[in-house]
């Protein structure tokens, strides 16, 4: 999402290969052939919201200092 505050794009969002590091310890495995080997693990986080909270305060704040709720979002923020 684009920041003001860092005149650039910061991540809201994240997806990291944790190999086998996260299996190990829930013992989570998986048979070829005759072997049994651990999983792989991917972890994710869909949305950071304390980014987007601030991406969208930076965005969307005006001149008196109240924040317009971006219409898309209204919906689920009881407003419409």
């Amino acid at each position: 999402a684009w920041m003001p505050s860092r005149n650039n794009y910061g991540e809201i969002t994240s997806c990291s290969n944790c190999t086998d590091y996260q299996a190990t310890r829930l013992h989570a495995y998986y048979r070829e052939k005759d072997q049994k080997k651990l999983m792989h693990t991917v972890n994710g986080t869909a949305c950071a919201a304390p980014r987007i909270i601030m991406a969208i305060l930076e965005n969307f704040q005006q001149e008196d200092g109240s924040v317009e709720i971006p219409k898309v979002l209204q919906p689920f923020l009881g407003k419409t």
